[in-house]
């Protein structure tokens, strides 16, 4: 029986040896395992940190407006009878444009300036008259009286008269006309606008904050999607003396030159002003930066030297960044001059982290991106 026993307690001791022995291999095998794929090398694409030409500016965006633009109208109804002009066409100051019928006011003036005529010849009678003690002075008086009104009545009509023809007030492009011979017009009705275009206006609103920073004659830089690439300068020609109270923005205006008459009054356009003297910073791609709400961080790759390879070891270091320009990002604290920066694939790695740098297909980074069709 005793026999019995020690064999059972043998064997089953000998199960449960096996069975820990068992469970301490596979937890070990489990154990290599996860450690070896606890952190495997990532493949990424860096940057080299470089010190650029750094020019603080002021960004706006501005619609233009020409120096002198209106939109000609008459003040007066009547018929249109004669159109001189077509639409886009170039027009010098005081030239025709358009005339309404105006047969009836002609008539009128013609009489009324036979009137003075008359009236004219009637006091030229009395002042001889009046040199012999013929008439008094008081015929001569009311001669002289009805004379200069019936002038000023002919004056009056005249302007009617005038008022019938439209000329342009100044010398520009014309628009897209509105009206067609025999076309009745009523006062005040829209004919075509007339805009001045070899100089333009673009005006921006600002920040209060950036008043100080402003001055006329300052020079400013603006761009217009519809000639993309293109730098159209200008200068600031005047500052609103007063800041809006509901915006705490102040309106800046700013001239610049269109002698090819190719910018047009309304368009959008982007505008730059340098502000401050121009410094060197180191830059990064925006695509390098891990935003974070405790701060900011790039992982910095440092090489192994292992056969001259590219390959080595993330190292995650807190910066402090400045202004962004495009692409690109102004680095004031935390990377140095011609360190490695991960701009690709950071969000697989931790500090400490074994990479792979594959530069085969780097992101660009431009201060004045753009779109480009595909």
């Amino acid at each position: 029986m005793i026999k019995r026993m020690v064999i059972m307690l043998l064997a089953t001791g000998a199960v449960l040896g096996g069975l820990y022995g068992f469970q301490s291999f596979k937890a070990g095998i489990i154990q290599k395992v996860m450690a070896g794929m606890a952190n495997p090398p990532q493949t990424v694409s860096t940057s080299t940190a470089s010190l650029t030409d750094w020019q603080t500016e002021i960004e706006a965006v501005g619609t233009l407006k020409a120096v002198n633009g209106a939109d000609l109208a008459l003040q007066v109804a009547g018929i249109v009878e004669e159109r001189s002009f077509e639409s886009g066409d170039t027009v010098a100051a005081g030239q025709t444009l358009l005339k309404l019928s105006a047969e009836d006011d002609i008539a009128k003036l013609a009489a009324l300036q036979a009137t003075a005529d008359n009236f004219a010849i009637s006091l030229k009678r009395a002042q001889d008259q009046q040199k012999v003690s013929a008439v008094s002075q008081a015929t001569v008086d009311s001669d002289d009286a009805s004379y200069k009104n019936a002038v000023a009545l002919v004056d009056q009509q005249k302007a009617i008269v005038d008022q019938k023809t439209l000329r342009a007030p100044f010398a520009g492009r014309l628009g897209i006309r509105a009206v067609d011979i025999g076309q009745y017009l009523t006062a005040g009705t829209t004919i075509v606008t007339l805009q001045a275009l070899d100089t333009l206006y673009v005006d921006f609103y600002l920040p209060q904050q950036t008043l100080n920073q402003l001055k006329i004659g300052q020079d400013v830089n603006t761009t217009i999607d519809a000639f993309p690439g293109k730098v159209f300068p200008g200068k600031i020609a005047a500052i609103n003396s007063k800041v809006d109270s509901s915006s705490r923005n102040v309106q800046v205006r700013a001239a610049m030159n269109n002698p090819d008459g190719i910018l047009l009054p309304g368009m959008f356009g982007r505008v730059k002003i340098a502000v401050g003297s121009s410094q060197k910073l180191i830059t990064l791609p925006q695509t390098a930066i891990v935003y974070n709400p405790y701060g900011d961080s790039v992982f910095i790759v440092d090489q192994k030297d292992e056969g001259g390879t590219k390959n080595g070891v993330a190292r995650q270091t807190f910066i402090k960044s400045g202004e962004t320009r495009g692409d690109n990002v102004a680095i004031l604290e935390g990377v140095k001059e011609g360190e490695q920066v991960v701009n690709a694939g950071q969000i697989k790695l931790r500090n400490g982290s074994p990479v792979i740098v594959d530069n085969s297909h780097v992101p660009t980074a431009e201060n004045a991106p753009e779109i480009k069709d595909k």
